[in-house]
């Protein structure tokens, strides 16, 4: 009993969030360009001893990018993350980690079998106790420090190409604010130049897969920081309000009594320090953030820019949203129009879908509206709300994959800005995971939301939707067929009439009635999702 029971503890306590594993940031890996650690439950590298995985090249995709990024060699984070590491494990099976050491989302047991789906739920509808669990859970996750990660001070060349290692602790929480940051820094050129135009995880077809990964391993790392498995991320449902009802020392902080851009003393959150806001700064220097304390979270929600922003999204809006077809369209950036993912980030218009990157709606407007913290891309991860307004976000990802359920292939596999092509690894997740990946219903990743499940009409025209798109697609089709088949059977019907006249009409010599048979070409109805 004892072995099992130490069994089951390695796997439900290994590792699974992702940056730079602290057993691979040292010189000999970086220099080897391997990372490939032992599982601790038999020792060797990927716990290929225990059939879980091996130490194997890591296979780039060699689809081709998009327009957005000229250049190349200049930025680490290009086919991530080969200018680090170019041999990791490979895990098999329902096995995952950097070292093949966990389960992969949406598993559990000693050997991975059993099937597991948390529900992610209203954090208005939470009890007492439940919510004030989950902001203890935040605020041990700012306090703690990373056991298995840690983040890069600087770059692979200031590294001296990896003979002079630049690596530092960080808390569990301000690891994923690190990973956001790093995934949307502008490329560092040299002397004072930057490429502001590149994002790994905004303004293109990987916004809502990276994303909904991120949240993956941020709610795995609370599980195992706290020992709570069955801990799931609560959204904020902000359709259709008036103001931030979770803006109050009940729920993440409210207003500070003199200086409206901060947070009342009376929440956990005030004590909070930020990193990684000060882009300009980190481009001057042409240095990476290193997380150091840059003061408290600010936050003014609704004293934003009006004529950018001029409310919080609507329902109907969402529901335009949701009736989009098309995923991605055009160029794949922000100037998609027609596009469901450009239209949910915000850069398209929620009630005509052309791309209009002067307003911000939906996602993005959640993020103008807080007015401080959160508006800024690469520090917007420092307020907590930022975990709450993305869950809600990819529920209604999901709600569009449960409606409109497309094939993998839709999601784009070339020509998108650099990091999203669909075979492309996410930036800067180690273990590695592809874009497609994560480009399938939450079910299969081991979580659902509560406003998903019940059974209401909603749902039932989710189910509907899709077949009576292709219906529509096809009709003019099903009228043709129809009226080319009543001819056809008409001109039979009088042609076997007359050869039956012609019988009746013949000697007793009668000779035998040849029909040839005749191929109809097969007709295959496409539905472009």
């Amino acid at each position: 009993m004892l072995p099992f029971a130490l069994g089951f503890l390695i796997v439900i306590l290994q590792p699974s969030a992702g940056q730079f594993p602290r057993v691979c940031a040292n010189m000999q890996s970086l220099l080897s360009k391997e990372c490939c650690p032992p599982w601790d439950g038999d020792g060797s590298p990927c716990g290929e001893l225990s059939s879980r995985g091996s130490c194997q090249n890591i296979l780039l995709s060699q689809a081709p990018l998009g327009p957005q990024f000229p250049f190349s060699g200049v930025d680490d984070r290009e086919d991530w993350p080969s200018v680090f590491y170019n041999r990791t494990c490979r895990c098999e099976g329902n096995f995952m980690g950097f070292n093949c050491g966990e389960c992969k989302f949406g598993f559990s047991g000693l050997n991975c079998t059993e099937r597991r789906v948390g529900t992610r739920r209203n954090i208005f509808q939470l009890t007492t106790s439940e919510k004030n669990k989950f902001l203890a859970y935040l605020n041990l996750a700012k306090n703690i420090p990373s056991e298995d990660y840690v983040i890069a001070t600087g770059t692979y060349t200031q590294m001296n190409n990896g003979s002079n290692p630049m690596f530092r602790d960080i808390s569990v929480y301000d690891l994923f604010v690190w990973m956001h940051y790093y995934a949307s820094r502008d490329t560092l050129l040299g002397g004072s130049n930057v490429w502001q135009d590149i994002d790994f995880a905004h303004e293109a077809p990987g916004f809502l897969p990276w994303h909904r990964a991120f949240l993956l391993m941020w709610e795995r790392q609370i599980q195992k920081i706290t020992g709570d498995e069955n801990f799931t991320i609560p959204y904020w449902d902000w359709r259709d309000a008036e103001d931030c009802g979770v803006c109050n020392d009940e729920y993440m902080g409210g207003r500070h009594p003199t200086n409206p851009n901060l947070l009342s003393p009376a929440s956990i959150f005030s004590s909070w320090q930020v990193i990684c806001t000060r882009s300009e700064e980190y481009n001057s220097r042409q240095a990476l953030c290193s997380a150091t304390s840059e003061g408290p979270i600010r936050r003014n929600p609704g004293n934003n820019d009006k004529s950018r922003t001029p409310r919080l999204p609507s329902s109907a809006d969402v529901e335009f949203c949701l009736s989009l077809t098309q995923y991605e369209s055009g160029s794949m950036d922000k100037m998609a129009n027609y596009s469901f993912r450009n239209t949910l980030e915000g850069f398209a218009d929620p009630q005509t879908a052309i791309s209009n990157p002067s307003q911000s709606g939906l996602h993005n407007a959640l993020h103008i509206y807080m007015n401080g913290s959160m508006s800024q891309v690469q520090g917007s991860a420092n307020d907590p709300i930022f975990v709450l307004h993305h869950a809600f976000v990819d529920s209604i990802f999901e709600r569009w994959l449960r409606r409109h359920r497309p094939m993998l292939e839709v999601y784009p596999a070339a020509n998108a800005p650099i990091g999203h092509n669909r075979e492309n690894y996410m930036v800067p997740f180690i273990p590695l995971y592809r874009n497609g990946e994560f480009f399938k219903p939450s079910r299969e990743l081991g979580y659902d939301y509560a406003y998903l499940q019940e059974p209401a009409l909603e749902s039932f025209q989710d189910f509907l939707t899709p077949y009576l798109q292709q219906a529509r697609q096809i009709w003019a089709w099903l009228v043709g067929a129809a009226v080319f088949g009543g001819v056809v059977t008409a001109v039979l019907t009088r042609h076997i009439r007359a050869c039956w006249k012609k019988k009746e009409a013949t000697s007793s010599e009668i000779q035998p009635l040849l029909i040839e048979s005749e191929d109809y070409n097969n007709i295959t109805y496409q539905s472009n999702f």
